[in-house]
């Protein structure tokens, strides 16, 4: 189960991330690096949680023409990032495009290729949200419909709410990667996200991995905080 378990380092530097991650050394395999913590801090912050011994998931959610993405694909890449992000809607060539550009970054660097992963739909994104940007489907036909376009890139999975697992795994195959933000434990009351489920939900719903960041980053102990999830997953 901890293996499974993506801790959301949604820190705005790299000193705060770097000490939440060494309060979780020893027990959270990966960590996830989202844009804020990129931006502010660079490529570097990738390299200095690799020392620590972390997988890591580089969340920046590529979306831009395929040239354009495959460049960046292939600088996250040869940082040994173990997990990137692409819109799917930003359609086939440009996905096919980054996981050639990632594979070749990391063959560049020596080190392993990153898992290339597609984002369905924002798990903060309700049907209401959807329509005010032209997409009349349901999140659930919009994840369909972006997941088997993404499969046909060649992937390696998808970003989904917990809510549509079943439906991804189902699609996709046993293989694939199922990785689901809006994760939440019922102690952890709520925030900003729409479509959300508890761990264990989101495991027996067919997910392989679970984005958790408030529930254990905003714990007064994060390391009791994580077994408390590992334990009831």
């Amino acid at each position: 189960m901890q293996d499974r378990i993506i801790v959301a380092l949604d820190s705005p530097d790299a000193g705060s991330a770097l000490a939440m991650a060494e309060r979780l050394r020893g027990r959270a395999r990966w960590v996830k690096v989202g844009m804020t913590l990129f931006y502010a801090e660079g490529p570097d912050i990738v390299g200095s949680l690799r020392e620590m011994g972390f997988d890591v998931f580089v969340d920046l959610k590529l979306h831009d023409i395929p040239h354009q993405v495959r460049g960046a694909a292939f600088a996250l890449g040869s940082l040994g990032a173990g997990m990137l992000t692409v819109h799917a809607s930003g359609g086939a060539d440009m996905m096919e495009a980054a996981v050639e550009g990632a594979r070749e970054g990391a063959v560049a660097a020596g080190v392993a290729p990153p898992a290339v992963i597609a984002v369905t739909v924002l798990t903060s994104m309700d049907a209401d949200t959807l329509a005010s940007v032209g997409v009349v489907d349901s999140p659930a036909d919009q994840v369909v419909g972006l997941a088997a376009l993404a499969r046909t890139a060649g992937v390696d999975g998808v970003v989904c709410s917990p809510r549509e697992a079943a439906a991804m795994r189902a699609l996709l195959g046993e293989r694939a990667l199922v990785v689901t933000p809006g994760v939440r434990p019922k102690w952890a009351g709520s925030d900003d996200q729409a479509r959300v489920e508890t761990p264990a939900a989101a495991l027996a719903a067919g997910a392989s991995h679970l984005v958790i960041g408030r529930p254990i980053t905003g714990a007064d102990d994060p390391a009791a905080a994580f077994e408390r999830i590992v334990q009831e997953g």
